[in-house]
C-alpha cells in the first residue's frame, strides 16, 4: 500500500472518530414546554429587572477573577459575551438560551444554576423571576 492511501486512511479515520467524539458530547434535547412561561411585561430592561435577580442569586459564584465556568455574570456585557461552554443567552430567544434552561432546572441536572446542593444555600429561581429573565431574553437582552 502506498503511502498517500495510508495517509488516505489515516486523515479518514481520525475525522470519524472526532465525529463520534463530537456527537457523543451533544446532550440529550431539553422539553421547553416544562420551562415558566414568560412574563407580560414590557420594557424589560438589565438593569432595573434582571440584575437585581442575577446579583442574588448568581454574581456570587460567577464574578472575580475565577468565576465559575469562566462565565462572569457582574456586568451586561460579560453575560451577553459567555462563558467556558460558549454563549449563554439567545437574545430574541429565551427558550434556547442555556442560561434559561439551567435556571429553570432542565436538562443535565449537573448544570442547575444555581445549583440545589449550594455553599451560599442560595435557593433556585422562582417561576416568576425566570418568567421576566424569559420576557428580557425575548425582548432583545437589553
Amino acid at each position: 500500500m502506498s503511502n498517500r492511501f495510508r495517509l488516505i486512511g489515516t486523515a479518514s479515520f481520525v475525522a470519524a472518530a472526532l465525529f463520534c467524539a463530537r456527537a457523543g458530547d451533544k446532550k440529550p434535547a431539553v422539553d421547553t414546554s416544562k420551562l415558566p412561561p414568560p412574563s407580560d411585561k414590557k420594557g424589560v430592561t438589565y438593569e432595573a429587572d434582571i440584575k437585581p435577580i442575577f446579583e442574588a442569586s448568581c454574581v456570587k459564584c460567577h464574578s472575580g477573577p475565577k468565576p465559575k465556568g469562566k462565565l462572569l455574570m457582574d456586568t451586561l456585557p460579560h453575560i451577553l459575551k459567555g462563558g467556558e461552554d460558549g454563549k449563554v443567552i439567545d437574545p430574541g430567544n429565551s427558550a434556547a438560551s442555556m442560561l434559561v434552561i439551567n435556571i429553570a432546572h432542565l436538562g443535565d441536572e449537573d448544570d442547575y444554576m444555581p445549583p440545589p446542593k449550594n455553599k451560599e444555600k442560595i435557593g433556585p429561581l422562582t417561576k416568576e423571576q425566570i418568567g421576566l429573565i424569559r420576557a428580557w431574553i425575548d425582548q432583545g437582552a437589553k
